[in-house]
């Protein structure tokens, strides 16, 4: 789609409020370009956990702005997040890790007072086995979430937080500020 004019005003907002995000060190950021047919107007971020070797998980949260609204939005902004993060085989056999995966996006959204309505989205557990010359560990194990929510405002500065504790649930890292210490040997 040709814009021959700026952007809106509301959109601009909503873009500088997520540039502005400083997650914790464990996770970067980064600017890609945006789906281009959902809204007349898009912006998106990608987010990467890394571990001490890896990254443990990957994400993305699109923003979309639509002036005239959309009816299943029930507004004019519309954020669309997607995290998928590899698990040891014990956490995926659990029969309730798409609930507490759910949990963590609605408890990171109410922890930084993220304003929305209309969330809704699925979680999706998978195992996948390798055979033959396919390289690889023979067996992995994923989580994917999908999710998408109206802001009330502007104001996405609490939904971009929220996006970044959901990526830091997913792998398990403790709140920021707090120390995990191993347990000591004894002897």
């Amino acid at each position: 789609m040709t814009r021959t004019s700026a952007a809106p005003e509301l959109f601009s907002q909503a873009v500088a409020a997520l540039r502005s995000l400083r997650p914790r060190p464990e996770l970067q950021l980064g600017v890609v370009r945006a789906p281009q047919r959902l809204a007349p107007w898009a912006f998106a971020i990608t987010a990467e956990v890394t571990g001490p070797a890896d990254v443990l998980a990957t994400g993305r949260l699109v923003l979309l702005h639509d002036p005239e609204g959309q009816e299943s939005w029930n507004g004019v902004l519309r954020l669309v997040a997607y995290v998928r993060a590899e698990l040891d085989a014990e956490l995926a056999d659990d029969p309730l890790l798409p609930t507490v995966g759910w949990s963590w996006l609605t408890d990171a959204l109410t922890s930084t007072g993220a304003r929305y309505t209309a969330l809704g989205g699925t979680v999706t557990d998978t195992s996948s086995a390798r055979f033959g010359d396919i390289s690889g560990p023979a067996r992995t194990d994923d989580l994917e979430l999908r999710a998408s929510w109206t802001p009330l405002d502007a104001a996405l500065a609490p939904h971009g937080e929220a996006f970044c504790d959901l990526m830091a649930s997913v792998v398990g890292l403790p709140p920021v500020g707090v120390s995990v210490f191993s347990q000591r040997q004894g002897g």
